[in-house]
């Protein structure tokens, strides 16, 4: 049975906000159509007052579910889409662990992907 690893995504940095939300929504259609991949938007808590919108999202931020043979494809397309933009992630694993990243570079994102990879495998 292949694992199935929760997996937050946070690439909010000091672009304009419509930037933001237009590569939010890019980089969100593209992952999901990764398969072994469920990823959604992350819904805004409190949206701002006398906001008509439902359902208002948080740009920047996405919740995935990822399955351990669909680590790597999500961490080689992060790195490839969102280049040397800072990213901040954890990684949630079935028996509770957690591992907590950050990543400025292709590299930092490839050796947290070896990581989450390596931990998967501890069983």
């Amino acid at each position: 049975m292949t694992e199935q690893i929760e997996l937050t995504i946070d690439f909010q940095d000091s672009t304009s906000i419509a930037k933001q939300e237009k590569l939010t929504q890019t980089v969100w259609e593209q992952i999901k159509k990764m398969p072994g991949v469920k990823v959604d938007r992350v819904v805004d808590p409190n949206p701002p007052e006398g906001s008509r919108a439902i359902g208002a999202f948080l740009w920047g931020l996405l919740q995935a579910e990822v399955s351990t043979q669909s680590v790597k494809t999500v961490f080689v397309f992060l790195g490839d889409r969102l280049g040397d933009k800072p990213i901040k992630g954890k990684a949630k694993f079935s028996d509770g662990r957690e591992f907590e990243f950050e990543a400025s570079s292709r590299a930092e994102l490839l050796a947290a992907e070896e990581t989450i990879q390596r931990l998967a495998q501890i069983k």
